[in-house]
């Protein structure tokens, strides 16, 4: 899977559930961040250039072509999906979420730092 952004060197894609459960279990003091990405989707296209200047870069979904592992994110945080979507997890949880225009590079990289 490719994101077709000029962000893409940023962007970590998730190769499949199993992944995406050691994303959920990870302990430590790193956060992990989770973009819910549609390519066909121009409001997600703004996001990807918020989340470009996110430190650390952020592992995508592209919810076009896995749509389990979209389904499996909204089951284990309790979000009912949006996209384009955004979390931060910290310890298996969610510690910060948002969508849409709520997505910018200062809203995340401030979760992501505290």
């Amino acid at each position: 899977m490719t994101v077709d952004t000029p962000a893409a060197a940023r962007f970590r894609p998730l190769a499949g559930m199993a992944e995406l459960q050691g994303l959920f279990e990870r302990t430590g003091d790193d956060p992990s961040v989770i973009f819910l990405h549609d390519p066909y989707c121009p409001i997600s296209a703004d996001a990807c250039e918020e989340m470009e200047g996110v430190p650390g870069g952020s592992w995508v979904i592209d919810v076009s072509r896995q749509d389990d592992l979209k389904r499996e994110v909204a089951r284990r945080t309790g979000v009912r999906h949006e996209s384009p979507q955004v979390f931060v997890l910290r310890e298996g949880t969610a510690v910060w979420h948002g969508s849409h225009y709520a997505i910018t590079r200062q809203a995340v990289a401030a979760a992501v730092g505290g």
